[in-house]
């Protein structure tokens, strides 16, 4: 507990009053007689009384009763007024002991895991440093412009206050300061800015409080921290990075003196905004050190003749990850409290450079190209420019959305299929037909682009438009895709988020669809049904009946092919292939409901991606791209769940590790091989192991089975990667509203999808196996490039079978196929519930064969219902 404040009162000494000093001469009555008739008295013998001699008190009375006493009045009063002000204002001073435990502002900065600045969060910009790393050099040039004599006085320095004094008075104006270092320190930790006698006195007293509690350096090293230079650079250090891209150890005496210059107007005086301006404050302090001894004759001229190379240097962001760096920053707050945004925290995530860029670069060039597919929607605004001038369209211009890759131009003048394009800041160039010739007129409701416009209709006079640079660096008219789009890749090992866009751009819209977004991922989600399906003692040799599903009647709901044809018997891996749903309704059925739900859960879905239904089988739940990546990890892995991460480590601004990511990891050596080292499965021991939550000949067996939707079913767009162990699944919804492509490699789990946030159709032929499988293509093959194919050996438990591809049993005939099958269930190919044929001579034989080569359904046949 604090000692209370002394209370004793002040109160001026007792003053006895005059008019109880009596004289002894007669008084004159109104009754006597005048002066001049009344007869002299005589002579009186008897002395006169003698006078009672005056107290110090009655001295100090008569003193204040007089003309000479009015100053001492006023001196006591206010002294009086003093001691009651502080006797008052005391117990509501703060508690200067906080002044040691400050936490000064400073941005949350967030970066890749290869140390790339993503973004700042907070306006002031602040690299907070400690007393003993500031050089003597940049202390005495602040020493010199604001407290001389700062190591001399005790917080209010009298004799500067004489001096300023003085000097007021003799020119009239406030040249001078009188505030101290420590003063300026009480005011900017404890003070309103308020101009008030109130507020000035307790601005001394807290000082007095100051300068009792801290040491010099102390209270230094919060002033040169707290100090604001401008262009949100707060402290010494952060100033030293703006204007000249230095350490404090690199400055110069020219550059130290000018930021010692720049606190008094940072507005005004920095060497930005008005250099003239501060170049002659900079001199003044230069010659202020002179005086004071802080440099020499020779020093003093070197620095006067030196120019100022000042300009602002601004860490800019390095990586375009906006997504990514809000979700860092809701993660700080969520977990530290909102203030922890503004204590420089560093956090440094999963994401590497070089995959955000090819993810970002993959999502918006799928977007635009759906885009131009659809047709041209025509200007983003028109304005009248009839007399406008050129700095009037570039304030325009300034006011429009920055969209990366995308310029805003305004159409000027249209002549001879030509048009003039107003690029901002007087740049002007011309775009001819040729860069327009894909801005067709939009059809329909799906947005199917009709007949071509003629070049003079396609931008008009006032137009805002947007402008591509094309690959030779040339200029084309585009616009800002109206479809969305996310795509998120992590590593199956351990749920690293290795690259994650949420959009086509951060500033267009904060929405991050890969994480935020709750879509029905239709038939990307059909593999969890099969390896449930799998897991009971199905095979991929086993068959299925493509035919309509017996449904309970209250059911209201007609489920059929996207080719509206039924195929019959077809084999398991060829139901997967191609996405046949009446199959994989049938699937469910056999496998049960309850049964396949307690299967799935073991890749992290909940209810909402499973919802109580044969649809689920489908993918009639909601989920996100992310979750989609976290199950499929589990067959990339071998069988292991890991949990999407993002945040790799967090230090304080001081450096001290506050958070340090350790997840759980899949085995590292057991499954995928590169080169000639062989994989192990088994004897795995580790504290840091996650949970194997299927068998690995499961894993193996989906792998094979999604490399078949490559090879010869729905995907075989991801044959242009020219790989051999690239696999993955499409995924396209009712109507195709939503288009997915889920797939993975040894070292990466990726997901794409493209879909409009109203939940428009897309439009026909942009299913899974199109719009999402071209984003993510894209990706893997920058992903990929120059990284050696992984071989994945089958893991102990499983045999090999050559089946006859028709009937799904064993056969000795040449034309088998050969099956990878677990070794209890070898002679039982066809599975628990088992569906035969005739013979290889049937029509069921010839059907498939039929439905193989010459089959008149669409490609992509993975449609929602």
């Amino acid at each position: 507990m604090e000692p209370k404040p002394n209370r004793a009162r002040i109160s001026p000494p007792p003053v006895r009053p005059a008019a109880s000093y009596r004289s002894t001469a007669p008084r004159q009555t109104a009754a006597d007689p005048p002066a001049r008739h009344k007869p002299k008295p005589k002579p009186s013998t008897r002395r006169p009384a003698s006078r009672a001699p005056r107290s110090v008190l009655g001295w100090l009375g008569h003193f204040l009763g007089s003309a000479l006493g009015v100053p001492l009045q006023l001196l006591m009063l206010g002294l009086l007024g003093g001691g009651v002000f502080v006797h008052v204002a005391l117990p509501e001073l703060p508690d200067v002991q906080s002044l040691r435990s400050v936490q000064l502002q400073a941005p949350l900065q967030v970066f890749s895991a290869d140390g790339a600045l993503i973004s700042e969060f907070g306006v002031e910009r602040r690299q907070p440093v400690a007393i003993g790393e500031i050089p003597p050099l940049v202390i005495q040039a602040f020493l010199a412009t604001e407290d001389s004599r700062f190591f001399e006085h005790g917080g209010v320095d009298t004799i500067g206050m004489g001096r300023a004094l003085m000097s007021y008075l003799a020119t009239g104006e406030k040249a001078q300061g009188a505030s101290t270092i420590t003063m300026q320190v009480t005011r900017n930790f404890f003070l309103t800015p308020e101009k008030t006698f109130r507020r000035k006195l307790m601005e001394v007293l807290l000082t007095l409080h100051v300068e009792q509690t801290l040491t010099k350096d102390e209270i230094l090293e919060l002033y040169l921290n707290q100090i604001f230079f401008g262009h949100r650079a707060y402290g010494i250090s952060a100033a030293a990075s703006l204007y000249y891209d230095k350490s404090l150890n690199e400055l110069t005496v020219a550059e130290a003196a000018m930021l010692a210059g720049i606190p008094k107007a940072p507005s005004i005086n920095n060497p930005v905004t008005n250099p003239a301006r501060a170049l002659e404050r900079r001199n003044y302090i230069l010659g202020r050190m002179r005086e004071l001894g802080y440099i020499d004759a020779e020093q003093y001229e070197r620095a006067i003749a030196a120019p100022d190379t000042g300009r602002l240097h601004r860490r800019q962001s390095e990586l375009d990850a906006g997504y990514v760096a809000e979700m860092a920053r809701a993660e700080i707050a969520r977990f530290y409290g909102e203030a922890a945004v503004s204590q420089g925290y560093r956090v440094i995530t999963t994401i590497e450079s070089w995959l955000q860029n090819a993810a970002q670069d993959a999502l918006r060039t799928a977007l635009r190209q759906y885009d131009q597919r659809h047709g041209y929607r025509g200007p983003e605004a028109t304005l009248k420019l009839a007399g406008l001038s050129d700095l009037e369209l570039d304030d325009y211009l300034a006011g429009v959305t920055r969209i990366p890759d995308l310029q805003p131009g305004l159409v000027t003048r249209v002549k001879a299929g030509v048009a003039e394009v107003y690029l901002g800041q007087g740049q002007r160039i011309d775009l001819t037909s040729s860069q327009m010739s894909w801005a067709r007129n939009q059809r329909d409701l799906a947005n199917w682009r009709g007949s071509r416009r003629k070049s003079a209709d396609v931008v008009l006079p006032g137009d805002l438009i947007r402008l591509k640079r094309t690959e030779d660096g040339g200029l084309e008219l585009s616009q800002i895709p109206r479809v969305a789009g996310a795509l998120v890749s992590i590593a199956p090992r351990d749920g690293a988020v290795r690259a994650l866009v949420g959009g086509y751009s951060f500033n267009e819209t904060k929405f991050n669809r890969a994480v935020d977004m709750r879509r029905q991922p239709g038939s990307s989600f059909k593999p969890f049904i099969y390896a449930a399906a799998l897991n009971q003692g199905w095979t991929p040799a086993s068959l299925l009946r493509d035919q309509a599903v017996k449904l309970d009647t209250k059911e209201r709901w007609n489920p059929q092919n996207f080719d509206h044809k039924e195929m019959g018997p077809i084999r398991l891996r060829k139901a997967l292939a191609l996405s046949r749903n009446l199959a994989t309704i049938n699937l469910l059925q056999s496998v049960g409901l309850d049964e396949a739900q307690d299967y799935i859960r073991r890749f992290g879905f909940g209810d909402d991606a499973m919802p109580r239904g044969l649809s689920m089988a489908l993918g009639s739940g909601a989920l996100s791209p992310v979750k989609l990546a976290e199950g499929y990890a589990v067959f990339a892995n071998g069988g292991y769940r890991v949990i999407p991460y993002f945040i790799q480590r967090i230090e304080d601004v001081n450096g001290r590790v506050l958070f340090d990511a350790s997840p759980l990891q899949a085995c590292a050596d057991c499954w995928y091989r590169f080169g000639e080292t062989a994989a192990t499965t088994q004897g795995i021991q580790s504290d840091g192991l996650a949970e194997r939550v299927i068998d690995p000949r499961t894993a193996y067996q989906m792998t094979s089975l999604l490399r078949e939707v490559i090879d010869a079913g729905t995907g075989t767009r991801a044959k242009a990667l020219n790989r051999t162990d690239v696999v993955g699944k499409t995924g396209t919804t009712n109507d195709v509203r939503d288009s997915w492509f889920a797939g993975y490699q040894a070292n990466f789990v990726t997901i794409a999808w493209m879909g409009h946030d109203d939940f428009g159709k897309l439009g026909r032929g942009e299913e899974g196996g199109k719009a999402a499988l071209g984003m993510w293509v894209d990706f893997m093959a920058a992903a990929l490039k120059d990284q050696p194919v992984a071989t994945l050996d089958p893991p102990p438990g499983l045999v090999e079978v050559r089946i006859d591809p028709s009937r799904g049993v064993e056969t000795t005939s040449k034309g088998g196929i050969l099956e990878m099958v677990q070794e209890e269930y070898r002679d039982m190919l066809l599975g628990p519930q088992p569906v035969r044929v005739a013979s290889p001579e049937t029509g069921a034989r010839r059907q498939e064969n039929t439905a193989t080569v010459k089959r008149s359904t669409p490609r992509v046949m993975d449609d929602l219902f």
